[in-house]
C-alpha cells in the first residue's frame, strides 16, 4: 500500500486541487493516486501548495466544528480549550474570520498562551497543574465566571480529560432561581490530548443547557469535509478580505527524506513534497 490520506496536486486537466480520502491502496505519498472527484476541491491562485496542504487538516477541524456541528452564529463568544497547539491557534484565526464576538483561549503552555492575543484571542486562561484537586476547583470557578460574564455559546475542546471536566462542572454548577432554562452552550469535542475519557455526572446534562457534540470523521461526511477545506482555502487565499494570511508553522520536506523527518519531529506541520 501507499501511505497518506490527503494532499495538494493536479488533476489530469492541470487543475490544482486539495484532495483527501484516496482509494486504498493508493495513498497520497506518491506521484499519482486515485481519488473520487467529489473528494477534490480547487486551490485558489492566492495560496501556495505547501500552505494549502498545511492548513487543510487542522483548519478543517475548527471550521467544521463551528459551522457544521455547533451552528455558530457571528457575534457569539467561543472558548477554545487547548488553543496553544497548531490546531488551536488556527481555530482562533478561523473563528475571527467567521465573525466571532469574543474568543477565550486556554492552554497548558503558558509561554505560548501569552502569544495568542496577537492571533485574535481576547481572554487567556492558563490551565495549570490539574493533578491538584485544589487547582481543578479553582479552574472550575474561573470557567464559571468567564462563561457567565462573556456569555460563552460555543466551546471547542482539543484536550478532553481534566480541563473538560472542569468546564462541564462550571456549566452545570449554576441553577436558575426564576425557573428559566439555562442558556444553551454547545461543547464540541475535537481532540483528546489530555485524556480519552472523563467522568460525566448525569446531573451535568439534566441541570444545564449543555449540549455535547463531536466533530470529526463520521460526524460530517467525507465530501462535506473536503468542501469545508475549499471554503477555508478561499478565505486564506483572499488576502484582500482581511481574513487571509492564516499563520501556520509549516516545513516543506522532500518525500525522499520522509523517514528522517518523521523520526526527527520539529515543525508544527510537515508537508512532504515531490
Amino acid at each position: 500500500m501507499v501511505p497518506g490520506s490527503d494532499g495538494v496536486g493536479t488533476l489530469p486537466d492541470g487543475q490544482r486541487v486539495y484532495f483527501a480520502f484516496p482509494r486504498a491502496p493508493y495513498g497520497s505519498m506518491a506521484e499519482q493516486t486515485v481519488v473520487r472527484r467529489d473528494y477534490c476541491t480547487p486551490v485558489p491562485d492566492g495560496i501556495d501548495d505547501v500552505t494549502a496542504a498545511a492548513l487543510a487538516n487542522p483548519g478543517m477541524s475548527s471550521w467544521a466544528a463551528l459551522t457544521e456541528r455547533a451552528h455558530f452564529q457571528p457575534g457569539q463568544t467561543v472558548l477554545i480549550n487547548g488553543a496553544t497547539g497548531a490546531s488551536g491557534q488556527l481555530a482562533i484565526q478561523i473563528a475571527r474570520a467567521l465573525g466571532v464576538g469574543k474568543i477565550i483561549a486556554t492552554g497548558r503552555n503558558e509561554q505560548v498562551l501569552g502569544t495568542l492575543k496577537a492571533l485574535g484571542a481576547d481572554i487567556l486562561i492558563p490551565l495549570g497543574d490539574l493533578t491538584d484537586p485544589a487547582a481543578r476547583t479553582d479552574l472550575t470557578r474561573v470557567f464559571d465566571a468567564a462563561i457567565v460574564e462573556h456569555r460563552v455559546g460555543v466551546v471547542l475542546d482539543y484536550l478532553w480529560g481534566p480541563s473538560a471536566e472542569c468546564l462541564i462542572a462550571a456549566v452545570s454548577s449554576r441553577h436558575s432561581e426564576d425557573g428559566e432554562a439555562q442558556p444553551r452552550l454547545r461543547l464540541v469535542q475535537i481532540g483528546n490530548l489530555s485524556g480519552v475519557t472523563i467522568t460525566l455526572p448525569a446531573g451535568a446534562l439534566r441541570s444545564s443547557g449543555l449540549e455535547l457534540l463531536g466533530s470529526g470523521l463520521g460526524s460530517v461526511s467525507n465530501a462535506r469535509l473536503v468542501a469545508i477545506v475549499g471554503e477555508l482555502l478561499r478565505v486564506a487565499g483572499a488576502a484582500k478580505t482581511g481574513a487571509g494570511n492564516f499563520a501556520i508553522n509549516a516545513q516543506a520536506v522532500p518525500l525522499t527524506e520522509v523517514e528522517t523527518a518523521w523520526n526527527a519531529g520539529g515543525a508544527e506541520r510537515v508537508v512532504f513534497t515531490l
